[in-house]
């Protein structure tokens, strides 16, 4: 069993960006600049934000953050939007979810520029993305696409079955992995709450990407020797044994499931570090025009 270890490998991505960073500066290029808004005082929301913020600096990006309380008018929200979209300054920008039940999520996000959409949530993004056009893809299933690339795990012709059917997660990731090319080429089979037999698809996998936010669903039985485990979940569990009070699992069974894996990433320290620093990277093409001139 082989542990893949998100951590390091985004180390090695933040390194690379870094220097791509210095050597636009150096010939005199502009600096990319990535604006993140946020919404009320969300603590998963706060805690991602800044850790966003930071790497920017780690990688020499210039980046901005625009705080609004949670009783901020949808109008409000959309007028910024609205002025991020014509600031020629910033390259790219996220409006960090969750937004406040009275603020419609999806009225945002078709309102953001998708030239400058490096979350690629907007439907014009999400759309290039499944018929194989470049565009910004976003930032939790490029960076498990990196991890399968990193690791040169086998993907074409395996079957690759996603637990979870989310549009940030589950759908994208689906759909990527049974893209012309690698990683992709897989037969991919979606699961979720309605799948009825569950367990038999899981036994059959080669690869699994557990995306469901439901603590160590998938159990030591629900798995074949040799399997590919990439974990995506994380939930806040209360415990006893860490400072903050809490503990982040996955949505795998790790003690269970890991002797059987050839593959699994560990929950924290997996799927995580390559989140934040994919958002970076389609801040970086962004800065350079790579994917819209």
């Amino acid at each position: 069993m082989q542990l893949i270890d998100g951590k390091a490998i985004s180390a090695q991505m933040k390194k690379e960006i870094a220097e791509e960073v210095a050597q636009i500066k150096a010939a005199g290029g502009k600096t990319p600049h990535l604006a993140a808004v946020l919404v009320g005082h969300d603590g998963g929301s706060e805690t991602y934000v800044a850790s966003k913020v930071r790497t920017c600096e780690e990688v020499g990006f210039k980046s901005s953050l625009i705080r609004f309380e949670e009783n901020v008018s949808e109008e409000e929200l959309l007028a910024c939007v609205d002025k991020l979209n014509n600031d020629a300054d910033v390259d790219g920008f996220i409006v960090q979810l969750p937004l406040p039940k009275h603020i419609s999520e999806q009225k945002v996000i078709e309102a953001i520029d998708y030239r400058k959409d490096v979350d690629g949530f907007h439907p014009i993004n999400v759309g290039r993305m499944s018929i194989g056009l470049p565009c910004f893809v976003s930032a939790t299933p490029a960076g498990i696409l990196e991890l399968l690339k990193r690791y040169e795990i086998p993907t074409q012709g395996k079957h690759c079955v996603v637990l979870g059917r989310s549009n940030i997660v589950g759908k994208p990731v689906a759909n990527l992995m049974m893209q012309k090319g690698y990683p992709g080429d897989a037969t991919v089979t979606v699961c979720h709450s309605r799948t009825p037999n569950i367990k038999e698809v899981c036994l059959s996998a080669d690869i699994i990407i557990a995306a469901l936010g439901v603590p160590e669903f998938l159990k030591g039985d629900m798995v074949k020797d040799g399997v590919v485990v990439i974990d995506v979940g994380t939930t806040r569990m209360p415990s006893t044994g860490t400072k903050s009070g809490f503990r982040l699992k996955g949505d795998v069974a790790f003690d269970e499931v890991a002797p059987k894996a050839s593959y699994i990433t560990p929950v924290p320290g997996g799927v995580g570090p390559m989140t934040i620093i994919s958002l970076m990277r389609n801040t970086l093409l962004a800065g350079k025009k790579e994917i819209y001139g």
